[in-house]
């Protein structure tokens, strides 16, 4: 499959790293220019492009940079991209970080607001996994205890192409329902950095609060 990634940090680079290793085709991209990605091509065998690139050809992109960035994403990066594509968001709204969105303390989920900001609709998924565990803890499937990853969005072939792609990278994945359930599985609810199996993560959507935690409110 050929998979865009955009944003090359933790997340970014350890998905570059795994899908690769997958024999997937993998584009990278990264604020500061593909020049300063030599060294994760030379690793890994992507490809290191610019942001207005990543998502050429590709059926499945990957948003993985800070919130804040995301309104400065190439307009029309998505042009290039195969017919239907998938697009995954994995990010978090950390106001120390990322200033006051206020439309985000008002109450709309995030992915909802970078979904706005692109124009295109997202998956959320990977934003409360550890980027280690992207490497070190996936199982094959029917392992016990296997980690599952929550998946929240409102198109049903792409969440399956998500889940599929997870599966494929050695998790279990929980439906969070749409992308308005998203906020179950933002920071601070009880999903977030949880490396429970499907029957914990199933439980943990279900017991989220709306009420962002004062740690991730600006």
């Amino acid at each position: 499959m050929k998979i865009g990634i955009i944003g090359a940090g933790n997340i970014g680079g350890n998905l570059t790293r795994r899908l690769t290793a997958l024999g997937h085709e993998v584009s990278v991209a990264n604020s500061r220019g593909p020049q300063t990605l030599t060294a994760l091509a030379e690793e890994t065998g992507a490809t290191p492009v610019t942001a207005s690139e990543a998502a050429k050809g590709a059926q499945v992109v990957v948003v993985t940079v800070p919130l804040k960035a995301v309104p400065d994403l190439p307009t029309g990066f998505l042009d290039g991209a195969a017919e239907g594509v998938t697009v995954i968001d994995t990010g978090n709204y950390y106001p120390q970080r990322d200033g006051r969105i206020a439309a985000i303390e008002d109450g709309l989920p995030e992915s909802r607001w970078t979904e706005q900001q692109i124009g295109h609709p997202v998956i959320k998924a990977f934003n409360g996994t550890y980027a280690q565990d992207i490497l070190d803890r996936g199982r094959p499937q029917g392992t016990p205890d296997r980690q599952a990853l929550p998946v929240a969005g409102d198109d049903p072939a792409a969440k399956q192409a998500v889940r599929d792609l997870i599966d494929e990278l050695g998790f279990d994945t929980v439906d969070g329902g749409g992308l308005d359930e998203s906020w179950r599985q933002q920071p601070g609810t009880p999903v977030y950095g949880n490396r429970g199996d499907a029957d914990a993560i199933t439980k943990g959507l279900a017991e989220a609060s709306p009420e962002r935690t004062a740690e991730f409110r600006a």
